[in-house]
């Protein structure tokens, strides 16, 4: 049996991507994505799985936007132009192996075009590279989805009228894009790492996407700021196998069996964590590495440094003064020091600017359970349960407070 919605999951991001850049836009690829689809699950279960899902669907979406620009009155006269571009394209195509040929990375750099605002750059790029809804996009963002449809609508636009080139640029030209183009590959990892909604933990197809997405970006220009990236993401990966138990509920990471944590991962990942620190300035993404890295130095949770992992904190709250680093950083400090110091610092957040973000719930009801103040735990645990729809996230939620 053919599984269409994974095979959606797993190419959707990427034949959308050689759609717009072949296509020459936003809403005609997405036609043409959704008629390539709805071609598939008509054809494919009587003729079978083709032999490279990705190509026949790029190949049917394409076709089926030329005839859908055909059959167009207003669009008649678009066709041959579309059709002598598209042959100008395939004959242009260069030979040379370093030249990139990655539709994915093509459609990043667009949507992080410096003429774009930051927040809709991000935005749009979950949006179309990831497939999120502007629900899973508000909740990473703690907005509102219509206040973020209204910035991927208006980034779509400008790209438009401004005639903005579909390209990955020379990297001479990427310090004004980098770190936007870096934040957006982060969040497509941290997507497929906790993935907001569904019943899987993890979308394994997300984060080996970002994480070829950030090897080709190294491939081409070097820096300490892609090393500290890769690293990080290399680390959180090398994790994955014990993240879950057999029936697919979290396990946290004082519980993982870390003999399932890939070492070759953690070694390549801990080497190129110290390069990048190295090469001053150190950036935000290099700190969180070393501090993954120090969690896998330990062999036991209990050897964990939590000292050097709280001083490593209050060097990413210098680089990075967020609400989550501040909340991380207060856990590690809870871990060092006890859950009242804490909780201490967690109880304004909860009570304030994140109100809404269950993690930050879900991290003052474990030290609120600690401390055995059972009812005030139960309460923090319901807030974060209200919060979330991600299957693994509730079944953890739900099984804390039974566990009260």
């Amino acid at each position: 049996m053919i599984d269409l919605d994974a095979i959606y999951r797993a190419e959707s991001g990427r034949v959308l991507a050689t759609l717009i850049r072949l296509l020459g836009g936003f809403e005609l690829a997405e036609e043409a994505l959704a008629d390539a689809f709805l071609a598939a699950a008509q054809q494919w279960p009587r003729q079978g799985l083709p032999a490279n899902p990705r190509a026949w669907l790029v190949s049917a979406g394409r076709f089926k936007a030329i005839d859908r620009l055909r059959r167009s009155g207003r669009m008649k006269a678009a066709t041959p132009e579309l059709t002598r571009q598209l042959e100008e394209e395939e004959q242009a195509m260069p030979a040379e192996p370093q030249i990139i040929e990655d539709d994915t990375l093509r459609l990043i750099f667009t949507c992080c075009h410096p003429a774009l605002p930051p927040d809709a750059q991000v935005a749009m790029t979950l949006r179309e590279v990831c497939g999120l809804t502007t629900e899973e996009i508000a909740a990473a963002f703690l907005g509102k989805p219509a206040a973020i449809a209204q910035r991927i609508v208006r980034a779509k636009t400008r790209i438009r009228e401004q005639r903005l080139p579909y390209e990955v640029p020379a990297p001479a030209d990427w310090p004004e894009r980098l770190d936007v183009v870096l934040q957006t590959i982060y969040l497509i990892f941290n997507e497929g790492y906790s993935a907001s909604s569904g019943d899987a933990l993890i979308r394994h197809d997300l984060c080996a996407e970002a994480v070829r997405l950030l090897r080709l970006l190294r491939e081409l220009q070097s820096g300490a700021d892609i090393d500290g990236l890769l690293a990080l993401l290399l680390l959180h990966q090398s994790r994955a196998a014990a993240r879950t138990g057999p029936d697919g509920a979290i396990v946290l990471l004082e519980d993982q069996d870390r003999s399932r944590w890939d070492r070759a991962l953690i070694a390549e990942a801990t080497a190129l964590a110290s390069q990048a620190f190295a090469r001053p300035p150190v950036g935000s993404h290099t700190i969180q590495a070393l501090i993954a890295a120090t969690h896998a130095a330990a062999p036991v949770a209990a050897a964990t440094d939590w000292r050097r992992i709280v001083g490593l904190y209050d060097l990413l709250l210098r680089a990075d003064p967020s609400l989550i680093v501040g909340l991380n950083r207060a856990v590690a400090i809870a871990m060092r020091d006890g859950p009242l110091a804490g909780l201490a610092l967690i109880e304004p957040l909860t009570k304030g600017e994140l109100a809404s973000y269950r993690f930050a719930h879900a991290a003052e009801a474990d030290l609120l359970r600690r401390l055995g103040r059972t009812a005030e735990a139960r309460a923090a645990y319901l807030c974060a349960l209200d919060l979330t729809d991600a299957v693994p996230d509730r079944r953890f939620l739900e099984q804390r407070l039974a566990q009260l």
